[in-house]
């Protein structure tokens, strides 16, 4: 599957990503909700780049596991 096509399957927004926040605003994909104790909840956002990076390494696994891997679901919690 091509990059585009990977990266078709998320919604995107405008936010901050986790591993570029010196970026500022740019179109993001919520990959988790953490709910830190006292502080309500936090989503943790991903750039097309380092979504692409967490796609690699779902596919990755998924071959050392022998499972199949299927794009589209970074924060799902399964390979």
């Amino acid at each position: 599957m091509e990059r585009q096509q990977i990266l078709d399957l998320y919604e995107w927004s405008s936010g901050v990503c986790f591993r570029h926040p010196e970026r500022g605003p740019v179109a993001t994909v919520c990959v988790k909700t953490i709910r830190p104790r006292g502080v309500g909840q936090h989503e943790v956002r991903a750039c097309e780049d380092c979504l692409i990076a967490m796609e690699d390494i779902r596919r990755e696994a998924a071959r050392r596991a022998g499972s199949e891997y299927e794009p589209g679901r970074v924060g799902e919690g399964d390979v």
